[in-house]
């Protein structure tokens, strides 16, 4: 073998071992990238499973106390580790707590007039939305002893006829009614919420009130509902939304997720209300 011949053969060793050595650093890369980008994706499928924990807490209007409770109730067996404590009310003496300062994660609201006392103190987060909405029904005692079968009905003078107050939504809504049919009504006393109107008819402390529908129906055979076209006029959008500075955000937003979602529509459509 000629020196020539013997320098090309060893120069295309050397060009052999440099090209595997490139092949190999190359491998070496886009393994490292690969597993990189695997570690990136796993990374972000963890964050978005991220497991829920701690309480949540939402201030909803009197009338959503059973649905809500049922709700809260899913919600902590679907979040193992979480709570949700509620703070059920008058929408008008919640609003003026939660922008005095009190501490909560959601608002559920009986109009959107009290979730506005919230949203002009830009105390909430989102923008508030309608979930459900509730039309108004008399309830008067097991039976109608007193044979009320209108609005008009309640006007009568022997009659001890309950209102929610005015600044209340189910208080605004019957004097809208009342103002639609034009009728005065005196009542025996303005309760501070729409349970409270109930239980006065409950423990046969009046005759009659105008509450919800949802609420004659979560009482059963305690009192007997009566109808009135005029509640057509004053049906009642409840907006929820997320509250500014809410303790356990995260949480409070699949909270709402839930209340909006067919299986809480169906429990709320369950429990009386109308949909949205």
């Amino acid at each position: 073998m000629t020196r020539y011949a013997r320098r090309t053969r060893r120069t295309l060793q050397v060009t052999g071992i440099g090209v595997a050595a490139l092949l190999a650093l190359s491998a070496c890369s886009s393994g490292s990238d690969s597993s990189s980008k695997k570690d990136s994706s796993s990374s972000a499928s963890a964050d978005s499973s991220k497991k829920l924990t701690g309480t949540v807490t939402v201030f909803a209007a009197a009338s959503l106390k059973e649905s809500f409770t049922t709700l809260g109730k899913d919600f902590e067996k679907a979040h193992p580790g979480t709570k949700v404590t509620f703070s059920f009310g008058g929408s008008d003496t919640l609003a003026a707590s939660i922008t005095g300062g009190a501490p909560a994660d959601v608002f559920a609201a009986a109009s959107p007039k009290t979730m506005a006392i919230v949203t002009d103190k830009k105390d909430a987060a989102t923008a508030p939305a309608t979930f459900v909405r509730n039309q108004l029904e008399i309830a008067t005692l097991p039976g109608n002893p007193d044979k009320v079968a209108s609005l008009k009905d309640l006007t009568k003078s022997d009659l001890k006829v309950v209102l929610c107050d005015k600044t209340v939504p189910c208080g605004a809504a019957a004097q809208k009614a009342l103002d639609a049919s034009k009728l005065k009504l005196t009542p025996a006393s303005y309760e501070q919420d729409v349970k409270s109107a109930l239980t006065k008819v409950e423990l046969k402390e009046a005759d009659a009130a105008v509450v919800y529908k949802t609420d004659v129906k979560a009482a059963g055979d305690k009192v007997e509902g009566v109808e009135f076209p005029e509640s057509a006029d004053a049906i009642n959008d409840y907006p929820i939304a997320l509250l500014k500075d809410a303790p356990n955000a995260e949480a409070a937003k699949e909270f709402i997720a839930l209340v909006q979602s067919p299986e809480g529509q169906k429990v709320l459509t369950a429990a009386g209300f109308l949909k949205p």
